[in-house]
């Protein structure tokens, strides 16, 4: 049995799981170096993240974001394409948000101010994914090349709308001013108040809602056939009349459209105003859920939440232990990239042959 003949339970299941490990033993072997107890800590973290109610609500309110991030990576994946814009499309897809909500809270309630500014982050995130898209579809420029320049230039064009257009005068954070009421999005909390004051809010639901949509297109409808017929083989799905130039555009759109509903969790749900840098890398967080969750919609869950744990359990981590420097959760995010990113199939030649060695005996 080769290795990439594997059954899928091993594939999607088994080796993200020996990953997983793998990188907690590297990152607890980092921790004893340091001078503290590996499994302590891991307890520390854990509880922090999962078991205590309230950090659960944080892992969660971090890990809608990387939801939106991983969806659209997993999308163009589908089609061949790697989009690390996620992280451009994102900070724009706020530009919208923002505009909607700084225009219309004062007179508007939130069942009008919520819904338009959701609709113009998708809006915008979708026209900023969609010029690479076409770039890639007409003109033939590589997607990563258009994408990751396309980041850069988000960038700057946001310190200049935030620092020059948006700041009100006499303030000295880079920041727009504090949305009214009616663009705050409600908490989980007021449903659920054992998640104490926790900023996890009503996006998490539309994140789930957001992965059972693309569960459903990608497996249930034409267009999600014609998406992975592209990404399997484009010239097979030319000759089936599939277009392979609207295809690669429909899907970048699609991909900038989820990536841009990322920023609404943040500062519509947390935030409550546009801040400069609010993204935190959450674009490129979400390339290593996309890839650890095989870009299945479960997979991607489980796997958001992890990175999310990370995030939280690793802040009170370092607040507990003071020889754990707080970057550490970072360090622990790296390991987690790299085994199930980069060395995905580093167990693969040994369960494979754990797995011929176990059918002979059955054959015979």
């Amino acid at each position: 049995m080769n290795p990439q003949d594997l059954p899928r339970w091993a594939t999607s299941l088994l080796l993200p799981i020996l990953n997983l490990l793998s990188a907690l033993l590297v990152a607890g072997l980092v921790i004893y170096a340091l001078g503290e107890s590996p499994l302590e800590s891991l307890g520390i973290l854990v509880n922090s993240a999962f078991l205590n109610p309230e950090g659960l609500g944080y892992t969660l309110f971090y890990a809608t974001t990387f939801i939106f991030t991983a969806l659209g990576v997993a999308f163009a994946l589908h089609t061949g394409l790697f989009n690390i814009g996620g992280e451009g499309q994102m900070y724009v897809g706020g530009l919208g948000m923002a505009l909607v909500v700084l225009n219309m809270d004062a007179h508007w309630g939130p069942w009008v101010v919520i819904p338009l500014a959701i609709a113009c982050s998708a809006l915008f995130g979708a026209a900023w994914a969609f010029l690479p898209g076409y770039l890639q579809a007409r003109r033939g420029s590589h997607i990563v090349v258009t994408t990751i320049m396309f980041n850069f230039i988000a960038a700057s064009l946001m310190n200049y709308v935030i620092v020059s257009l948006l700041i009100p005068v006499g303030q000295q954070t880079t920041a727009s001013r504090q949305f009214a009421a009616s663009g705050w999005l409600p908490r989980l909390n007021e449903w659920l108040p054992v998640l104490g004051q926790t900023p996890v809010n009503i996006s998490f639901l539309l994140a789930l809602a957001a992965l059972a949509v693309y569960a459903l297109v990608m497996r249930r409808t034409t267009w999600g056939y014609g998406i992975r017929a592209v990404g399997l083989n484009p010239h097979a799905a030319h000759y089936a009349g599939v277009s392979i130039k609207g295809v690669v555009i429909g899907v970048m759109a699609v991909s900038g459209a989820l990536a841009g509903m990322a920023a609404v969790n943040s500062e519509m749900g947390s935030a409550h105003q546009l801040g400069l840098n609010f993204t935190a890398g959450a674009g490129y967080i979400g390339i290593a859920v996309a890839l650890m969750g095989r870009n299945h919609p479960i997979g991607m869950l489980l796997s958001a939440v992890l990175f999310g744990g990370l995030i939280q359990g690793g802040f009170d981590l370092s607040l507990e232990k003071s020889n754990i420097p707080p970057e550490t959760f970072v360090f622990i995010q790296g390991l987690v990239i790299l085994f199930c990113g980069a060395m995905e199939n580093l167990y693969a030649p040994a369960v494979a042959g754990l797995l011929r060695k176990m059918k002979k005996p059955s054959t015979a």
